[in-house]
């Protein structure tokens, strides 16, 4: 039977067809073609699971426009989830209302994001009441707020741009499952929460991200029941954070933050409510007391791997008895239920807690790794399992049909690191290049007399250095610094203040999206970042001509997660370093490459400050899964090359 899908699909991006017509100089893309023949095929036919598809689209393939198209002309629900919340808003504000217009269809999209991405009216109202004991400062955006809700359709605190990111008023208002009261609230049929999910019921597109299709599926964590309708087919753009986010949503975690937040608001029922049950109010100052204490032994000893830290007998002992005044507290609380709706509500969360908190103080899940994360105030304890294999496929086989694509999932030319990851069996596989002439567009460097990036010694460090310093200077600034240490990344900021004539944007000075556009602004600028800038940057053009990265991405070996999943593969006599360690940096290392050449006129040299890719064996798998850069050790011809950039 001939798949009208497809057909119709192929039209779209066919010489004379909309795409065409309605976008300047473009040009048909067989990659891109391709990609979306394969989505159309996906989504064609009756209801019900079809074998999943696993797709790396190189950059400048055009992946958004290649399942976005076909998905758009199915008719079916699709739900598409990013691993970013810029990439979420563009595709939801620009991509598909220019799609929506270019094919001339009506079909209803809806963005949908966290709750804590919503103003709760209920805590808006609450705030106001008590707003003498805020700072003025607090209380000009609170008013602030409350004005722009009085026009909002939505409640969508992003789009909130008369009060800064950054202000405190935020998070005092922002929807959370731990503060709501659901049906018994008096804003319940106004709800942006519940009206969000209302919208995305309707739609036939549903743009959410990673983290909120996780929480949904997994924890159903949202307070009323799931926001996610169980749509016909799910879209995941930037697959390659799945695995990672899966951990956390598989796992278990508990912010000992949220518990101090709920010992403040039994305070306040006393306060306010309940003057005659002052067990109430001493309890809770009294489990806020040790909470602190608690929290500040953890802190001193340094220590992040759990299970270790509890052969502190001390450290144990005092974990017990916090838990004995928690349960102290719960009791007095359980004494007045049906007293205080307030309280009652806190009691649900308290119990929830409590039990959380006993499983990890047992720590008996042996196929899991415990570790203890410090915040600004009190830590947050993480379980998180050593395989989500079992649980993703658990999920994926659900009667859905899935796609997972990425321009960074195949390892040494093989996608078999990334279905095996998440459980995917029997999936299609399928991997279409960049269609950039890399050869001529970029060059790999890797300069001779490098030292051991392994020790980080002088010689290392003045090396580095001295590349930095030249790439910049051939480059006119126009060039991204990464490292994969927060440490080295201060070191060499520090180092190149004052040698350096052009600007310097460091990581930290400033937020991630506040830095970029003061990096295009300039036009000659030298970002150092970590992490977070290894992926989701799009600077076009010869705004940046040269990405330098101090050395490969692997992971720390002092990880909690990664040391807990390297005993489970020794245990079975497999090759941590193989199978893990080295999957890994080879995605993470493919990331920071992607941000050198993103247009077909691109011009640019990657610098990589490590040996070890050309003179250890396992570096032909680094260069077997980049791009089919020209490659030279000679630093002075990719100087040259950067010379000759306009």
């Amino acid at each position: 039977m001939r798949n009208r899908l497809v057909s119709e699909t192929a039209l779209a991006f066919a010489p004379g067809g909309p795409l065409a017509s309605n976008i300047r100089g473009f040009k048909p893309r067989e990659q891109q073609l391709e990609m979306a023949r394969e989505v159309a095929q996906l989504l064609h036919g009756s209801s019900g699971a079809a074998v999943p598809l696993v797709l790396e689209a190189g950059t400048g393939v055009g992946k958004t426009f290649g399942y976005l198209i076909p998905a758009l002309l199915s008719g079916k629900q699709v739900i598409v989830s990013t691993g970013s919340k810029n990439l979420q808003e563009q595709l939801f504000y620009k991509d598909l209302p220019a799609l929506l217009q270019m094919l001339d269809l009506q079909v209803r999209v809806a963005l949908l994001k966290g709750r804590n991405n919503y103003l709760c009216q209920l805590l808006l109202e609450q705030q106001l009441d008590g707003a003498q004991s805020r700072s003025p400062e607090v209380l000009d955006d609170l008013l602030r707020i409350n004005q722009w809700a009085a026009a909002s359709t939505d409640g969508d605190l992003g789009t909130l741009a008369t009060v800064s990111e950054q202000s405190p008023a935020l998070a005092l208002v922002a929807s959370s499952k731990e503060r709501c009261t659901g049906k018994r609230c008096a804003f319940y049929d106004s709800c942006f929460t519940r009206k969000a999910r209302q919208k995305s019921l309707e739609a036939r597109i549903i743009v959410v991200n990673h983290h909120l299709f996780f929480a949904d599926r997994i924890l159903k964590d949202t307070g009323f029941a799931e926001l996610l309708p169980d749509a016909d087919a799910v879209i995941f753009d930037e697959a390659h954070l799945l695995a990672d986010i899966a951990v956390t949503y598989f796992g278990r975690q508990l912010s000992l933050a949220a518990m101090q937040r709920v010992l403040e608001r039994v305070e306040a029922v006393y306060q306010q409510e309940l003057r005659d049950t002052s067990q109430l109010s001493d309890l809770a100052r009294r489990c806020g007391s040790r909470l602190a204490d608690w929290a500040q032994m953890t802190q001193a000893s340094g220590q992040s791997d759990w299970r270790p830290l509890l052969a502190d007998k001390e450290l144990a002992r005092q974990c017990w008895q916090l838990l004995e005044e928690f349960r102290a507290l719960e009791r007095v609380m359980l004494a007045n239920i049906g007293r205080s709706d307030e309280l009652d509500d806190c009691l649900e969360k308290w119990l929830d807690y409590c039990v959380q908190l006993e499983q990890f103080f047992n720590c008996e899940d042996q196929s899991a790794a415990y570790s203890i994360e410090q915040g600004s105030r009190l830590p947050t304890l993480r379980m998180a399992p050593i395989d989500v294999a079992k649980a993703c496929q658990a999920l994926f086989e659900v009667q859905t049909r899935w796609l997972f694509t990425s321009a960074t999932l195949q390892v040494n030319r093989s996608l078999n690191h990334f279905c095996r990851t998440l459980g995917l069996k029997g999936a299609r596989e399928l991997i279409l290049d960049s269609p950039f002439n890399y050869r001529r567009q970029a060059i790999l460097c890797v300069p001779r007399e490098l030292g051991d990036v392994r020790s980080e010694g002088d010689y290392q460090f003045r090396r580095l250095l001295e590349v930095c310093e030249q790439a910049i200077n051939a480059a006119k600034g126009r060039t991204f610094i990464l490292f994969t240490s927060h440490r080295m990344l201060q070191r060499v900021a520090q180092a190149l203040h004052g040698r350096s004539r052009y600007p310097l944007l460091v990581q930290g000075s400033a937020g991630k999206q506040t830095l970029l556009k003061k990096f295009r602004q300039l036009g000659n600028a030298v970002l150092l970042g970590t992490g977070s800038f290894w992926e989701g940057v799009d600077v076009r053009g010869k705004l940046l001509s040269c990405v330098i990265i101090d050395k490969l991405p692997f992971v720390s070996p002092d990880d909690n997660l990664y040391r807990a999943r390297a005993a489970e593969i020794s245990k079975r006599q497999g090759d941590p370093f193989v199978e893990l360690a080295l999957p890994q940096a080879v995605i993470a290392l493919k990331q920071g490459v992607g941000r050198l050449i993103r247009d077909e006129s691109d011009r640019g040299v990657l610098i990589l400050c490590d040996n070890r890719i050309v003179n250890r064996s396992y570096g032909q798998a680094f260069l077997n899964s980049l791009p089919p850069m020209y490659r030279t050790r000679n630093l002075q011809s990719a100087l040259s090359f950067l010379e000759r950039i306009d």
